[in-house]
C-alpha cells in the first residue's frame, strides 16, 4: 500500500507536466545579446546579435533535445507566460529559422531588448531560458 502512495503522485505530477506542453531545458543554459551592449546609444538601424551556452539554435518545429529557437522581444513589461506560445508581432520577434543574428530597426528614443529562446512549437523552456533585459537609445 505504501509503494501505490509514493508511484501515484509522481504519476500525477508527470502526467500535469505533460499536458503543461513544457520543454525541460538543461539548468546551465545561458541566454545573452552579445550585441548591442546595455546602455548604447546607437544611431539608425542595427544589428542585434544572440548568443546562447549549453544549448543548440535550429529551426522551429525541431524537437531535439537541447535545441532551441531566438524571440527577441522589443519593449516588453509583461511577465513571461510560460504555459503559452509566444505571441508574434512587433514587440515579439520570432526567428523560426534558426538565425543568431538580425538586423533591427527601431524608432528614435530609449528602448529595451531581451531575448526568450523557445521550443520546437515556441513556447518557453522549462526553466524558461531569459537574457537579461538590456536598454538602448536609438537617435
Amino acid at each position: 500500500m505504501l509503494t501505490r502512495r509514493l508511484v501515484l503522485p509522481s504519476l500525477l505530477l508527470v502526467s500535469a507536466n505533460a499536458l503543461a506542453g513544457k520543454t525541460a531545458a538543461p539548468n546551465d543554459a545561458y541566454l545573452y545579446i552579445i550585441w548591442p551592449q546595455d546602455g548604447m546609444r546607437i544611431k539608425g538601424a542595427f544589428w542585434c546579435r544572440f548568443g546562447l551556452r549549453n544549448m543548440g539554435v535550429t529551426h522551429a518545429g525541431d524537437t531535439t533535445a537541447n535545441m532551441g529557437h531566438h524571440h527577441l522581444f522589443i519593449d516588453v513589461d509583461e511577465p513571461l507566460d510560460t504555459d503559452q506560445a509566444i505571441p508574434q508581432d512587433k514587440k515579439h520577434l520570432h526567428f523560426g529559422a534558426g538565425q543568431t543574428e538580425a538586423r533591427i530597426d527601431l524608432p528614435p528614443g530609449p528602448h529595451t531588448l531581451q531575448l526568450v529562446l523557445g521550443d520546437a512549437d515556441h513556447v518557453p523552456f522549462n526553466p524558461p531560458i531569459v537574457s537579461k533585459k538590456i536598454r538602448i537609445v536609438v537617435y
